[in-house]
C-alpha cells in the first residue's frame, strides 16, 4: 500500500533541547551531515478529453417501420460517429529537480517533523502524521446485456414466408403488448397483479418485451466512450497553439494529424505577482516554498470556448523562505505545504508548556 514518506528526524539526538536552526542549501546530503532532502514542484496543466462513439445498427425490418409502425425517418444504414463530450483543465504539481533543497541540522538539537509525498515534495513541518483515507475503487454497475428480440417471437411470426410478413406480426405484437400495459394500468386486466410490486414487475417486462422488437425496426444505438489526457509544461504563454485535433469518423487525433479539425489552447501570464529582479547572489536560507502566480487557460474549437479558467502556475510566481529563526523559539512552528504548487497554506505557533 503506498503511503507518503514520512522522515521523522526528532528521535535521540537530546532529551532536553530546543529547536534547531535549519540550514538550507541546493543539492543532496553530502558527508556526516544529518537532514532531509526535499523538493519543490513546478506546474504542469492537465486536460481531460472525453469523446463518445456512437455506433448505429438498423433494424432488419426497418425499411417496414414507417407502413406497419407509422415512424418516419427511420434511417436503414449503418453509421459510426465521434462526439466531444468534456474538455477539462487543470493544475497538477510535479517535482522541480532544479529546486531541491536539503535541510541541514545542527548536532545536539531536536529537529523538525518533515512529512514528504512519494515524490519528495513537501508537505508539512511539524504536523500530525497524514490522515489521509485510502480512496477504495466503487465497484462499476454491470452492463446489461442486449435482450435478443427474437426470443419474443411466436412460432407463427418466425414461420412467416417473408420478411414483410415477419414485420407485420411482429408490429402486431408490438400492438398487442401495449393493449396490455393499458388494461393493467387501468386496472382492466384479466388477471391483475395482487399488489402494486407485481403490477411493477408486470409493467416492466412488457416494456422491456416492446422495447426490444420495437427495436427490429427503429435499430439500435450504442456508445462507447473514451478518455485521453494531454499534459502541458507552462514554462511560457501560449498563444492560439494546436493541443489536438478532433474528427466526427476518427474522433481525438494528435495535433499533426491533419484528418481532424484543430483544437487550440491559449496561457496567459496573469501576472498577478510584482516579482523583483533575482539576485543571484542571494544566501539561500530558511525553507523554501513557491509563491505561485495565476494563469488563465481557454481551449477553444470553431470559435466556441471549451474551457475558460483560471489556475495557479508556479512557473509564473516567485521563490520566497521561511525565516531560520521560527524554528530557532521555544515553540513549535507547524507549517502547512499545498503539495501541488509548494506555496504555503498556514502557519501556526505552538507554544512550549512549561
Amino acid at each position: 500500500m503506498k503511503r507518503s514518506s514520512i522522515l521523522l528526524l526528532s528521535l535521540l539526538l537530546s532529551s532536553a533541547a530546543t529547536f534547531a536552526q535549519t540550514k538550507v542549501t541546493m543539492g543532496v546530503t553530502r558527508g556526516k551531515d544529518f537532514g532531509v532532502t526535499y523538493l519543490l514542484p513546478k506546474t504542469e496543466v492537465e486536460i481531460e478529453i472525453k469523446s463518445v462513439k456512437t455506433t448505429f445498427t438498423p433494424g432488419e425490418f426497418g425499411k417496414y417501420a414507417e407502413r406497419y409502425l407509422r415512424m418516419n425517418n427511420v434511417s436503414v444504414d449503418s453509421d459510426e460517429y465521434w462526439e466531444l463530450s468534456e474538455v477539462k483543465a487543470k493544475a497538477v504539481g510535479v517535482p522541480d529537480k532544479e529546486r531541491t533543497y536539503f535541510v541541514k541540522l545542527k548536532d545536539k538539537t531536536v529537529a523538525p517533523l518533515m512529512e514528504l509525498t512519494e515524490d519528495g515534495i513537501v508537505r508539512s513541518i511539524n504536523m500530525p502524521l497524514s490522515t489521509r483515507k485510502e480512496v477504495v475503487a466503487q465497484p462499476q454497475p454491470a452492463k446489461t446485456a442486449r435482450i435478443n428480440p427474437k426470443s419474443f417471437l411466436t412460432e407463427e411470426i418466425l414461420m412467416a414466408n417473408s420478411t414483410a410478413k415477419m414485420a407485420e406480426l411482429v408490429a402486431k405484437e408490438i400492438y398487442s403488448i401495449r393493449e396490455s400495459k393499458n388494461a393493467l394500468l387501468r386496472g382492466q386486466a384479466d388477471n391483475m397483479p395482487k399488489d402494486g410490486e407485481q403490477l411493477r414487475i408486470m409493467l416492466e417486462k412488457l416494456e422491456e418485451q416492446e422495447r426490444a422488437m420495437t427495436e427490429m425496426f427503429t435499430g439500435t444505438r450504442t456508445k462507447e466512450e473514451k478518455t485521453h489526457v494531454i499534459r502541458i509544461t507552462p514554462d511560457k504563454e501560449m498563444k492560439g497553439e494546436v493541443l489536438f485535433r478532433f474528427s466526427k469518423k476518427l474522433g481525438i487525433l494528435g495535433a499533426n494529424n491533419l484528418a481532424g479539425e484543430p483544437v487550440y489552447v491559449s496561457l496567459t501570464n496573469l501576472k498577478t505577482l510584482n516579482i523583483p529582479a533575482e539576485d543571484k547572489k542571494k544566501e539561500l536560507e530558511g525553507i523554501a516554498y513557491n509563491v505561485p502566480g495565476k494563469a488563465q487557460i481557454v481551449i477553444e474549437r470553431n470559435n466556441e470556448e471549451l474551457v475558460k479558467e483560471d489556475i495557479s502556475v508556479t512557473q509564473f510566481g516567485t521563490l520566497e523562505y521561511l525565516a531560520p529563526q521560527l524554528f530557532d523559539k521555544k515553540s513549535t512552528i507547524k507549517v502547512l505545504f499545498d503539495p501541488s504548487t509548494g506555496g504555503l497554506i498556514k502557519v501556526d505557533r505552538e507554544e512550549e508548556s512549561k
